[in-house]
């Protein structure tokens, strides 16, 4: 499916679509972009196994978290996991980029993921990220979901890689996705 534009108008519609196409493939674990819990929240009433991954403190202001600790709670109590950790294509990659110029690696994987939206780049990058993490299974598809920027347009099935063999995650499907990048 592809959506007009991009944006948080989307997230419904991409979550029944997430949803829609995990129950058909029998998918069980949705990793889900949120830095509000919101998105991740509409998973959570279905059944699913849900791994909510945050921007790491500090992204948006130093040593601040964007998801406040009683939504953290909150989803941990109703069942998510939560994941606040490093971009896995940023790092210290985008440090050296703000430091002194330039391109780097991660960063010319994360353009190249962008031409497809910035969602489709989101859901690669979480799926590691949780998998690193130990928060799903290896070696099986997963649902990812993320947006671009706020709330949700963009869903994948992807079967993930641990980052330190990133090259082996294969893009399964992408179920809806902006057509404005």
């Amino acid at each position: 499916m592809l959506w007009e534009n991009k944006g948080p108008q989307n997230t419904e519609a991409t979550v029944e679509a997430a949803i829609k196409r995990a129950e058909f493939l029998g998918i069980k674990n949705i990793v889900v972009a949120s830095n509000g819990g919101k998105t991740a929240e509409l998973f959570l009433e279905k059944g699913f196994d849900v791994v909510c991954v945050s921007h790491h403190a500090g992204f948006k202001n130093p040593g601040e978290c964007e998801l406040e600790p009683s939504m953290r709670q909150q989803l941990q109590e109703r069942g998510a996991q939560v994941l606040t950790t490093t971009h896995l294509l940023a790092g210290v990659d985008r440090a050296l980029r703000m430091q002194w110029g330039g391109i780097y690696p991660a960063e010319i994987i994360a353009a190249s993921l962008r031409m497809f939206g910035q969602g489709v780049k989101v859901c690669v990058e979480i799926s590691s990220m949780a998998l690193d993490a130990g928060l799903i299974p290896h070696g099986e598809e997963i649902i990812a979901v993320a947006g671009s920027g706020r709330g949700a347009d963009t869903a994948c099935a992807v079967l993930p890689a641990h980052s330190n063999r990133f090259f082996d995650t294969v893009v399964k499907e992408i179920i809806c996705m902006p057509r404005e990048k």
